[in-house]
């Protein structure tokens, strides 16, 4: 493509920014480690760009020669350099984004669909404008919610330095950059070569294990970053475009896990429950108390010129501010008030508050909605005195803040194994002379038993008893959540997720739990002031969960804990371990089916449904873009509320940056809104169901017999894989696998897609697809117009075949077949690698004719572009990681070589984006 064409005008900014800061980082490289460290890294770069963009087959063999000779100190370096050079390209790259989407807005280019103006038009173009438009909306919501995973491999400290380069480039190259000084550019690109030293002097990797505390403070980070002052300016964006003349409620509110999750981790205890809650709550004090303090300076306003409501000047009143100089000026004393009841309240919780002083005592809130109440009197006031201008700015985004993040900042999840939860239940009720064997009970007796005890006011725990160190922990936590919700309100804990939910007993079990701490209230009719929510994690999970939930709706105990509730119900869905046990065909089929079958039970029983989808970074895990996600629902799904797990690096990638923030962020809602709308499966949805069923069948039986049915396959895929190593990463406070097994059905699905990905297979997000296509094609000849329809016409079927073809592109099966030489002296290791290749070929012909398309990721050139520039500078990594792991394996234990490793891992992490 000429430098004429439009592509590439459009991307020659982008172009422009990789080469300056590949140049600022080759600068710091060469001053700070020596010119002969400097070209030997060229000398790698140039090879690699050899090898890759001009299939020169004699560069590829000098660059795998030359990276085998490297010195440990060498390979480290050159390990950074490349994971450093991907980092700036994903700066890069994001720059350019936002300088694309800017230009677009100021030239009036149609609003993306993804957006709030392009919600705000489809509303329009089906009539909803107005009061039905604010009405619709005003049921919507979107909770993103946070998780601690062990592919969020930056530290924090790097990535505060990224986003000083971010900030700085695009005030180089943004909207004002042609207009600079020459001065001031030339101070701008030291600020940028200041920063890139800072980086590459800065640690990479963390030098002992992340721990609870840690991932507490890195999930925090995102809402300085981003949540804290996007999620109320896109509350009132929305509020405008609509013409709402009052507040909707929030179509944001945050969640988290990060604290609560405690499902394979024995580090998450009552003490880090406690101790996450006490950071949230400082976090948005201090928000509050800045925001107070700016208010104060922002209202300056005398009662000799501009008078006050009633209630503004009993507000003021009660101020301790007793000073002459602000006698006349009543909105300043009503928020010094303010400010002093915050303090109280922030005393009475118990959160550190360091130079937040009052001047006066005052009583502390009952309640965040006390707060809001008199903010809405000093909005009143305003608005009754001509003032609404001076109500429309930061008052607004305040008050909107208050009804996101009330006085917890996010909604904290608990989480735990029915496993645990069943382990529990039966020594409590052993040592209570309940019955002595519970685990033996068939399913329906389990089942009496414990609604019997949900209808008792009789406690399990005894004081006068001794319990085992797993009961003791986990009745604490759900004490602490007790103490939680008493303090912080009914959105301090609001879900309590059962991991591998598979029956009626589990969820009763959990609600027995939850009544020893005073969560649920007994008796014939029990209420419960946390969500039971059962988390359907594998194939046989999903086919049972509809089952499931009618058989509890069908419990009259059951149905009052959900109409205790608001009559909702909370169903999550896994996507991760769905995946490692059916393979990515059937996973996403099933979850598909599940979601059909479940909104009809809902139906029927009266109560309203609300998702919660456990997806992942990757696709492997439920990942791909979160507009066409939402959309692939099936009709009904979506019913207005909507939550989705936001996990690994893509936390970073997504939020990192308060714009890009902004964006996902509308995303979410737009698709959400449109989903809602969304009444009608595509006319021929029987026959594509039909179709499905026969694919997903074929491909699970494909992905099983390689799996988990293989010989040797486990040995063939920790060897090829860096599995071990991943393991020994200080990236998470999690175990790697749930149990000390080297089965593939223990082994979290986290590491299990993350070590695919490294080695550039990404088995887990197309593994079984080709190889169904061409079985059924067999049986229908003329059957590929059928699936070009499906393709046409069906959302779910185009975001399944638009995600699988971006993980697709990103295999490399040329960089994988040299990790497959890892697997020495494996005898079925060849063939089994040469089954995972045929399948790749067999998958992109299925792909190719279903679509019409002759190369990959035709429909996303943007993307294509991308991986096909990052390729040169992600190769070096793959060869060295494979060097490097085959010198730890054959016993070089030195530091630098485990160091090398974990940087590899780090910057391929980092280069591929999605891929944990």
């Amino acid at each position: 493509m000429n430098a004429a064409t439009p592509t590439a005008s459009k991307d020659a900014a982008l172009a422009d920014d990789i080469r300056l800061l590949g140049r600022l980082l080759g600068e710091v490289i060469r001053e700070h480690e020596g010119e002969d460290a400097f070209a030997l890294i060229e000398s790698i770069r140039q090879l690699s760009v050899a090898s890759r963009k001009l299939d020169d087959e004699a560069a590829h063999r000098r660059l795998t020669t030359l990276l085998e000779s490297l010195t440990d100190e060498q390979s480290v370096r050159v390990a950074r350099a490349f994971s450093f050079f991907s980092q700036l390209a994903n700066i890069a790259e994001d720059c350019h984004h936002t300088r694309r989407h800017r230009l677009h807005r100021h030239e009036g280019s149609t609003p993306l669909p993804a957006s709030l103006g392009g919600l705000t038009a489809e509303l329009k173009s089906r009539g909803l404008e107005g009061h039905d438009a604010a009405q619709l909306m005003s049921g919507v919501q979107v909770s993103p919610v946070l998780t601690a995973h062990p592919t969020e491999v930056q530290r924090k400290s790097i990535l505060d330095c990224q986003l000083t380069i971010a900030d700085l480039l695009a005030r180089l190259s943004g909207e004002h950059g042609s207009n600079l000084l020459p001065e001031e550019r030339e101070a701008r690109l030291t600020g940028l070569r200041r920063a890139i030293t800072t980086l590459w002097h800065t640690r990479m990797l963390r030098d002992v294990k992340l721990g609870v505390k840690d991932e507490i403070e890195n999930a925090l980070a995102y809402f300085h970053y981003t949540f804290l002052r996007v999620l109320p300016t896109l509350q009132c964006a929305l509020e405008d475009m609509l013409g709402s003349p009052e507040p909707l409620p929030p179509v944001v509110r945050m969640g988290s896990w990060v604290g609560g999750d405690r499902d394979g981790n024995p580090f998450v205890t009552a003490e880090m429950l406690d101790h996450a809650l006490k950071r949230q709550g400082e976090i948005i004090f201090d928000h509050y108390f800045a925001e107070v303090h700016a208010l104060g300076a922002d209202l300056p306003l005398s009662q000799m010129l501009r008078g006050g409501s009633p209630a503004l000047l009993a507000l003021a009143e009660r101020s301790p501010d007793r000073s002459p100089h602000r006698e006349d000026e009543p909105y300043r004393r009503a928020l010094t008030g303010v400010f002093a009841r915050l303090v109280a309240t922030a005393g009475t919780l118990g959160l550190a508050r360091e130079h937040r002083r009052a001047l006066g005592d005052a009583d502390a809130y009952g309640s965040a909605s006390e707060f809001l109440a008199d903010l809405d009197v000093i909005d009143a006031s305003l608005r009754e005195h001509g003032l609404a201008l001076l109500a429309e700015g930061r008052l607004r985004e305040l008050r909107h803040a208050v009804r996101a993040f009330g006085f917890q900042l996010a909604t904290l999840d608990l989480r735990q194994n029915s496993d645990v939860h069943e382990a529990v239940i039966a020594e409590l009720l052993r040592v209570a002379g309940v019955v002595e064997d519970y685990g033996a009970l068939d399913e329906a007796a389990r089942a009496r038993l414990l609604l019997n005890e949900l209808t008792s006011p009789r406690l399990l725990r005894s004081p006068y008893c001794e319990y085992s160190q797993v009961t003791e922990g986990e009745l604490a936590i759900f004490h602490r959540a007790a103490q939680a919700v008493r303090m912080l309100g009914p959105d301090a804990i609001r879900q309590a997720i059962i991991s591998k939910a598979a029956s009626v007993s589990d969820l009763l079990e959990l609600a027995v739990l939850l009544k020893e701490a005073g969560l649920v209230t007994p008796g014939a009719a029990p209420t419960s002031r946390l969500q039971i929510v059962p988390l359907f994690e594998t194939i046989d999970d999903l086919r049972r969960a509809p089952a499931t939930m009618r058989a509890w709706f069908a419990l009259p105990a059951a149905m009052s804990l959900v109409k205790s509730l608001g009559g909702a119900q909370e169903i999550m869905l896994g996507y991760s371990d769905s995946n490692k046990d059916g393979g990515y065909v059937t996973a996403n089929w099933e979850l598909y089916k599940a979601e059909t079958e479940l909104v009809n039970v809902f139906r029927e029983a009266g109560v309203r449904l609300r998702f919660f989808h456990g997806r992942g970074g990757t696709v492997g895990r439920g990942g791909g873009p979160s507009f066409e996600a939402i959309l692939a629902q099936p009709a009904g799904a979506v019913q207005g509320e909507l939550r989705l797990t936001e996990q690994g690096e893509v936390i970073a990638s997504k939020y990192a940056n308060a714009e890009i923030g902004r964006r996902n962020l509308e995303a979410l809602v737009a698709a959400t809104a449109r989903a809602t709308l969304s009444t009608h499966e595509p006319r021929n949805a029987p026959r594509y169901a039909e179709v499905m069923e026969a694919l997903s069948s074929a491909a699970f039986a494909r992905y099983r017999a390689l799996v988990y049915e293989t010989p040797g396959f486990v040995e063939f895929f920790r060897a090829i894989t860096p599995i071990r190593e991943i393991a020994e990463l200080n990236i998470g406070s999690r175990p790697a696998s749930r149990k000390a097994s080297q089965r593939i059905e223990d082994l979290r699905a986290i590491p299990w897609v993350f070590s695919w990905a490294q080695c550039r297979i990404m088995l887990p997000g197309w593994y079984g697809f080709g190889g169904a296509v061409a079985a059924w094609r067999d049986a229908q000849p003329d059957g590929l117009a059928l699936l070009q329809e499906m393709w046409a016409k069906w959302r779910f079927f185009q975001a399944m075949l638009a995600n699988m073809d971006m993980l697709l592109a990103k295999t490399d099966l040329a960089v994988a077949a040299r990790y497959a030489e890892l697997a020495t002296g494996q005898t079925d290791a060849a063939a089994i690698f040469a089954r995972i290749a045929e399948e790749r070929v067999r998958t992109v012909e299925a792909l190719f004719a279903i679509t019409g398309s002759d190369t990959l990721l035709a429909s996303n050139p943007a993307l294509a572009r991308s991986i096909r520039n990052r390729f040169p500078y992600l190769d070096p990594l793959n060869h060295l990681q494979i060097a490097l792991i085959k010198r730890h394996r054959a016993g070089d234990t030195a530091e630098r070589v485990k160091r090398g490793i974990h940087i590899s891992i780090n910057g391929l992490a980092a280069g591929l984006r999605n891929s944990g």
